[in-house]
């Protein structure tokens, strides 16, 4: 069957404002489950009897499967169905979330942490896609285009404060099982809501699947590893290195196939790759405020789970404020305003953040940074989906998805490995135990300033095209 023949036959979404919030509400689902679980570790680990190695992959497990299909997830998107693939991925979460939330050894829970990075693998990428198909006028496809970024940004955040909520008030089951009805509202409305885009002719490169997805998981592997055990063990070297030289390959395949899994294509824009870049630096240097932020308030001015969450709602309500003014700001001035303005707020944010210490407190030492990271998280990165999903072309709207998710998990990823261990080397100089965790947390925000900083120089090769 033609490509044309499945454009007529495929059903028109009468109602596209409903398209958009269950797109989101998976989005958000997905971002949720990168932080959520972070507060309700301890009580896990009491109720199921993890030990302390065995705990980080209730994290790591997701991140890593996550992480290394996304590419994949997106590609199958654009070969067999974006709607399909999405509500598959959908389905395999939701499922997921429920085995998980019952969960009664440390193997089932990690399990069903394994089984949720596969469907959101398969449906992350293809939100995107969805959007770009749903939404074909310029401003509207603006408009959804920065409401996800807003969703996706402060969702983080946000999984902290529901994390616990959710913990202090019910339990860590509660965590998983929120997913439950969220995924069941998505399944049972989307097809009825959302069209299924063409289907465009492609066959699947499966050496380049293969490639990408060993690559890529071995990278975050070997990422994970170093923030683990340290950057001498084998283990993370030698993940690192197959990892690279994966990629390596994998890039040299694209340039050879009828139909890569990733088009190179998709790099020759010069603002679409400013922002794949600055989708990588930006989450290595932010990934720092969140992970040593939740152990500053929690160790040194003794929050506990529940106000922790509260104290990052500044941040998630700025993300998505700013977020929020972008489709009226991004045709007016284009990229590149936004993301130098953005990207300077957060590298002040950041540098803000070295100045820590064991007298601080959340309104002295820490709002402020906050308010800063907000405001410049929101301009400078909710543009960059707009930047690469905005004129993609049809064919590889699930390709580029992929490769925008693929760059931000990678980066947090990378990122929190290199800051633990530069807060590990700082902690090893100062005496007392407070004024160690402070000093490491210090020498972190001092490199993830330098990291901001890139994303500024990124911002500054932006053309000023109107979006």
């Amino acid at each position: 069957m033609s490509s044309q023949t499945l454009s007529r036959t495929a059903p028109v979404t009468a109602r596209p404002g409903v398209a958009l919030a269950l797109i989101v509400t998976c989005q958000l689902m997905l971002m949720l489950d990168a932080t959520v679980m972070n507060v309700a570790l301890p009580r896990i680990r009491t109720d199921l009897g993890f030990s302390t190695a065995g705990l980080s992959w209730v994290m790591n497990a997701y991140t890593l499967v996550f992480g290394g299909l996304l590419l994949l997830g997106g590609r199958l998107g654009d070969l067999f169905g974006r709607r399909r693939v999405f509500l598959a991925g959908i389905a395999v979460f939701t499922v997921a979330s429920l085995a998980g939330g019952f969960a009664d050894s440390a193997g089932l829970l990690v399990a069903a942490r394994i089984l949720q990075g596969v469907g959101a693998a398969a449906a992350g990428p293809n939100t995107l896609a969805l959007i770009t198909s749903t939404f074909t006028e310029q401003k509207a496809r603006v408009r959804a285009l920065s409401l996800f970024s807003a969703m996706a940004s402060s969702g983080f955040a946000i999984g902290l404060l529901l994390g616990g909520v959710l913990t202090e008030w019910l339990s860590w089951r509660a965590v998983m099982f929120i997913n439950v009805p969220l995924g069941l509202v998505v399944l049972a409305f989307s097809r009825r809501h959302i069209a299924e885009p063409a289907r465009h002719p492609a066959r699947l490169d499966l050496p380049g699947a293969i490639t990408a997805t060993l690559g890529v998981g071995a990278l975050v592997y070997g990422f994970i590893q170093a923030a683990e055990v340290g950057w001498g063990a084998p283990t993370a070297v030698w993940s690192i290195v197959v990892g690279a030289v994966l990629v390596v390959a994998f890039v040299a395949l694209q340039t050879k196939v009828a139909h890569p899994m990733l088009p190179l294509r998709l790099l020759a824009d010069r603002n679409r790759a400013a922002a794949y870049a600055n989708f990588f630096l930006g989450p290595m240097s932010m990934m720092a405020a969140f992970f040593f932020l939740t152990q500053y308030l929690q160790e040194i001015t003794e929050y506990g789970a529940l106000t922790t969450g509260f104290a990052f709602l500044p941040m998630a309500v700025l993300v998505f404020g700013m977020s929020r003014l972008v489709p009226t700001l991004l045709p007016r001035t284009g990229p590149k305003p936004l993301a130098i303005v953005g990207t300077l707020l957060m590298t002040a944010g950041l540098a803000w953040l070295t100045q820590l210490s064991p007298a601080g407190g959340y309104v002295t030492a820490v709002l402020g940074p906050m308010v800063l990271m907000g405001l410049g998280g929101g301009l400078a990165f909710s543009p960059l989906n707009v930047v690469i999903m905005a004129t993609v072309p049809p064919a590889d709207a699930g390709a580029a998805g992929g490769v925008l998710q693929t760059m931000q998990q990678l980066g947090a990823t990378l990122g929190l490995a290199v800051l633990v261990t530069v807060a590990g080397s700082g902690s090893r100089a100062a005496a007392g135990a407070d004024d160690a965790l402070v000093a490491g947390m210090t020498s972190a925000f001092t490199v993830a300033t330098a990291i901001a900083a890139l994303t500024f120089v990124v911002a500054l090769t932006f053309r000023r095209r109107q979006v």
